[in-house]
């Protein structure tokens, strides 16, 4: 019966996603700051949009140059599984889940049918809108776990991984992905009063990477299903060190590829 009541969170999106797997629709997204890198690329959660972001490119913290982008949901949110308008990663039967404030259920044993079409849809964006380099790429709720299920089920370059108000989905598949990522720094923040997603999921898949080798930066705070000052203010924190040594990187290259580019013109007008 269990199973049968997790199996029914997730709305006609079996059809939808073995369709979409045949063509991949363009995702649109918010693009702010420079060209990169640091790329930051943050998803959205269930039934919000793409620009619920744009506040955060003033707050999270990138160098001179950095981009910020935003990938809006293939999906449209309708009453009663959220607003007329919002948008999804996959759509939800919420109405059935959520009465009287109670919770989704602990989702770590299933696998949702949408979330592969989402995540290769944010893949396939990632290649066209991210520079080359530093890729920092997270997501909250619903778009944290679209952005897990790309670390963990991809071989896909990522600098840091960002998880704000997640839960973890099909962690056995997601197991398999956990050596390959082995010290890759992880930013998860959770409210101790979140009534959508359960706190003590996201704590124990904390616990989880950290113990997998990953470098697990776990923030929780009193509040509910939201990014609070105090955690931009921690993210901004554990961001500084990686994006100050990948842009350092990055210059170093332009500049060996400023200093080789003479030397090659030199050659060549030698041997003319």
């Amino acid at each position: 019966m269990a199973a049968l009541a997790f199996a029914s969170l997730f709305v006609d999106v079996a059809a939808r996603s073995h369709a979409g797997r045949a063509h991949l629709s363009h995702l649109a997204a918010v693009v702010r700051g420079g060209e990169g890198p640091p790329t930051l690329v943050l998803l959205h959660g269930y039934a919000a949009k793409a620009t619920d972001w744009v506040p955060f490119a003033t707050t999270i913290v990138l160098p001179p140059g950095g981009r910020y982008v935003f990938p809006q949901g293939p999906e449209s949110t309708r009453p009663p599984d959220g607003p007329l308008g919002g948008r999804a990663w996959w759509r939800l039967d919420l109405e059935s889940h959520l009465r009287a404030g109670s919770q989704l259920p602990d989702l770590a044993a299933f696998h949702p049918p949408g979330i592969d079409a989402a995540a290769a849809r944010v893949r396939a964006l990632v290649r066209v809108r991210a520079s080359s380099g530093s890729l920092l790429l997270g997501g909250f709720s619903q778009g944290a776990m679209v952005a897990s299920e790309i670390a963990f089920t991809t071989d896909d370059a990522v600098t840091a991984l960002v998880l704000l108000s997640g839960t973890p989905v099909d962690v056995a598949t997601w197991r398999r992905g956990f050596a390959r990522r082995r010290g890759l720094p992880v930013f998860m923040s959770h409210g101790r009063g979140d009534r959508i997603l359960p706190f003590a999921a996201d704590e124990r898949f904390a616990r989880e990477l950290a113990a997998a080798g990953l470098k697990v930066t776990w923030v929780p705070f009193d509040g509910g299903h939201e990014v609070p000052a105090p955690v931009v203010a921690a993210l901004n924190a554990f961001l500084a060190p990686l994006v100050k040594v990948n842009d350092e990187k990055t210059r170093h290259v332009e500049h060996a590829d400023e200093r080789e580019e003479p030397a090659r013109n030199s050659r060549s007008r030698h041997r003319s």
